[in-house]
């Protein structure tokens, strides 16, 4: 039996045979999407197939998440690092920081709640990250988003980054719906609602549409992933 407390924090870190294997799965689903779309192939055809995104699902990987809602992943990176540089990024080391620590790394204060709650959550045993990989995808989302600060949008983060869900649409990513506009050629950005819609075609691979579409994001704003 795990101690309460760890919250995926002792996870072995994903292996090289691990993510072959995960590559490989993933060109697959990127050959039957592109196959079927041609504007999903435009994609792999002017920027590459990317790599397959994959974070560990742990409590550090969640406040990493959180620190990324509505910042840039370079700032949000840069508050992480800082952070990981004063002290682990665990559920016991969060809580017994002082507020100064993650204000000094670049939290702002809804966020110092927002990863106390998540700490203690963890701490407590309320929240179990371990047995995700067995729940279905609303029980991954009902438990995340009963924490103050995690949303549809952080929750479905984790469940394509981290639990490796196949089909994860993340309606509220900005940078999803700029770019499926800018791949579908539509007029107008999206809403969550309409971009909803737009995804129903890419089931039950939104999570590898939402990939390359993130790509071509990326790419044609010279950064990468």
């Amino acid at each position: 039996h795990r101690a309460k407390g760890t919250c995926g924090s002792t996870r072995s870190p994903m292996t090289e045979s691990d993510r072959k294997d995960l590559g490989s799965d993933f060109s697959t689903t990127v050959e039957r999407l592109t196959g079927d779309d041609h504007r999903l192939a435009g994609i792999v055809t002017r920027h590459s197939v990317p790599e397959v995104f994959r974070r560990p699902p742990t409590f550090a990987t969640l406040v990493l998440i959180i620190l990324e809602q509505q910042v840039s992943l370079d700032s949000a990176a840069a508050a992480f690092r800082r952070l990981a540089d004063a002290a682990p990024i665990e559920p016991h080391a969060i809580l017994g920081h002082g507020d100064g620590v993650l204000f000094e790394a670049g939290f702002s204060r809804q966020k110092m709640r927002y990863v106390r709650a998540l700490a203690s959550a963890c701490v407590s045993g309320e929240l179990e990250l371990e047995a995700m990989s067995t729940q279905t995808d609303d029980e991954v989302r009902r438990a995340l988003t009963a924490l103050p600060g995690v949303g549809p949008w952080t929750a479905d983060v984790f469940l394509l980054a981290c639990l490796g869900r196949p089909d994860v649409w993340p309606t509220g990513d900005r940078a999803l719906q700029v770019g499926a506009a800018e791949v579908l050629g539509l007029a107008t950005v999206p809403t969550a609602a309409e971009l909803e819609f737009l995804g129903e075609g890419w089931r039950p691979y939104r999570s590898t549409a939402a990939q390359l579409i993130w790509h071509h994001y990326l790419s044609v704003r010279g950064r990468r992933a």
